[in-house]
């Protein structure tokens, strides 16, 4: 329906507006068209384009259940500095989260181990990262290095670090270097003893050097770290009590992203905290309600670049619950 103006005389600024917005949204015009069409430069279709949006001549209405997952993205890489953040839908059963969060992540490495500039690539171990590598696109990149980059439990899993790193090589066609070393040693002094053996320290200069790693994160009620890689002797309630809310990579932290003061993390056998941060994407893949602590933690921390989550932990992340 046609609208009237009051005046008599034309806003030819904003008249201008409204033709590029319909030429480019409505008549599916390219910019680089409408500059031609309208006699002005490409550079000024684009800024009139972003002042229609910024003066709500232009709106764009997303219908889709993906849409609220897509706005969250760019809401968290704004709110956490992130690089990237992909956040896929949440199920109405609580228990599906992983799967879909595993799936998310699937299909972000295959994109990404597909480049080649990607030659060496980090994984950690969890239930996530094992059913991401269910969701990918097969490979053949015999330039690309698969490295394990945690220490490997007791108790034998397909969740396990051995045989998410292998699995994801074979589907890769890659190869693979696995970390021969548990994730804890017996203490402190034993840790130090570990780390100066001269096949730690090369699969440590190894991991530092990669390109991307993937990390999981855990809850201390019920994650992989809980149920089958904590020594001897260690309760996850003092963890708790110290105000540990999670682990990552086995190190414990608080809600505000510290290392709590608890034995445990002299004990650990692998990159710190420190060094993860130094490497250039540092991937985590995570979502449920139970471990958006954890997940704030380690982004306060610092060191996360890209994150994989769902979308009602992204929206808790967002409101600080």
């Amino acid at each position: 329906m046609a609208r009237y103006i009051k005046l008599e005389q034309i806003d030819q600024e904003e008249q201008l507006l409204v033709r590029l917005a319909w030429a480019c949204e409505i008549e599916g015009m390219t910019q680089a068209d409408a500059a031609e069409r309208f006699g002005i430069t490409r550079l000024r279709v684009n800024k009139a384009l972003r002042e229609a949006r910024r003066r709500c001549i232009l709106r764009v209405s997303v219908d889709s259940v993906f849409a609220a997952a897509a706005q969250l993205e760019w809401s968290l890489e704004r709110e956490f500095r992130l690089m990237r953040c992909i956040v896929v839908p949440s199920p109405e059963n609580a228990g599906s989260v992983t799967p879909l969060v595993a799936a998310g992540l699937g299909g972000h490495l295959s994109d990404l181990l597909s480049s080649p500039k990607i030659t060496q690539f980090g994984m950690s171990w969890g239930n996530t990262l094992n059913l991401a590598t269910r969701h990918m696109e097969p490979q053949d990149r015999p330039d690309l290095e698969i490295v394990s980059i945690m220490g490997g439990v007791s108790r034998g899993s397909d969740v396990n670090g051995y045989e998410i790193t292998t699995r994801l090589a074979d589907l890769c066609n890659a190869r693979h270097s696995l970390f021969p070393a548990p994730l804890y040693a017996g203490s402190a002094e034993s840790q130090r003893l570990f780390m100066q053996q001269d096949v730690i320290r090369e699969m440590l200069e190894k991991i530092r050097a990669c390109d991307v790693i993937a990390l999981a994160a855990g809850d201390l009620k019920s994650s992989l770290l809980v149920r089958d890689a904590l020594p001897k002797g260690v309760h996850p309630g003092e963890l708790i009590a110290l105000g540990g809310v999670g682990d990552i990579t086995g190190h414990v932290l608080d809600a505000d992203g510290h290392l709590i003061d608890h034995p445990l993390n002299q004990q650990v056998i692998g990159l710190t905290m420190k060094e993860m941060a130094d490497i250039k994407n540092v991937i985590l893949a995570a979502g449920g309600a139970h471990k958006v602590p954890i997940i704030r933690a380690a982004l306060l921390q610092g060191f996360v670049d890209t994150l994989v989550t769902d979308e009602n932990t992204a929206q808790a992340l967002i409101d600080g619950v």
